[in-house]
């Protein structure tokens, strides 16, 4: 689960029960950085809107593997 907050609130009465999600940008996510959410609706069309997120740097690392203990558990076994 990823914590994500609307930068503008009135974006989320674009979000429709049977939408596929895709976020923009996850792969450079950096601290104090927006994210961007893509919604594919089943009608073919698409919104976007930009999300925020509190995460540091270490939390980062932490969501980019999987959890904190798969993070530890690459950092064990790089010793």
């Amino acid at each position: 689960m990823l914590a994500l907050t609307f930068a503008n609130p009135a974006d989320y009465e674009k979000i429709r029960q049977d939408d596929k999600i895709d976020i923009k940008g996850f792969s450079g996510m950096k601290p104090g950085k927006n994210l961007t959410v893509v919604l594919r609706h089943a009608d073919g069309t698409t919104d976007e809107f930009e999300v925020k997120h509190t995460y540091n740097k270490q939390q980062i690392a932490w969501v980019r593997a999987g959890s904190a203990l798969n993070k530890i558990r690459e950092e064990l076994g790089a010793i």
